[in-house]
């Protein structure tokens, strides 16, 4: 384990909603599905976990796990990581029309150039 991605956690009907808020404002979102009912939004009340950015090759990976009931995001490595080394992982976004793409900058050998 790695850390946890902590923040609030709110109906994914409400998602599109802060979204907008936050685009208003000038805020940077960070949100992460839990399932198909619950989102952690992380942009007011997150952790450091927010800012691990996306990779094609990534170092760690991501779970959802139940600890009393409650669910969490955990981000767990993949291998061993080094001092320094930028921790990422695939943010496996929904694949998307061609329109609505997302490009990827990871770097990665193997890019797949889109994150979604």
């Amino acid at each position: 384990m790695v850390i946890e991605y902590a923040g609030t956690v709110i109906r994914a009907v409400l998602t599109d909603k802060r979204e907008k808020y936050y685009d208003g404002k000038g805020i940077g979102c960070y949100m992460f599905r839990i399932d198909d009912f619950d989102v952690v939004d992380a942009t007011m009340q997150g952790n450091a976990a927010r800012f691990i950015n996306h990779s094609c090759e990534p170092n760690c990976y991501s779970r959802v796990i139940n600890v009393d009931g409650r669910k969490h995001i955990v981000i767990f490595a993949l291998r061993k990581i080094y001092r320094g080394e930028e921790l990422t992982y695939d943010y496996k976004f929904p694949i998307e029309d061609d329109d609505n793409k997302l490009h990827c900058n990871c770097g990665a050998r193997r890019c797949r150039r889109y994150l979604n």
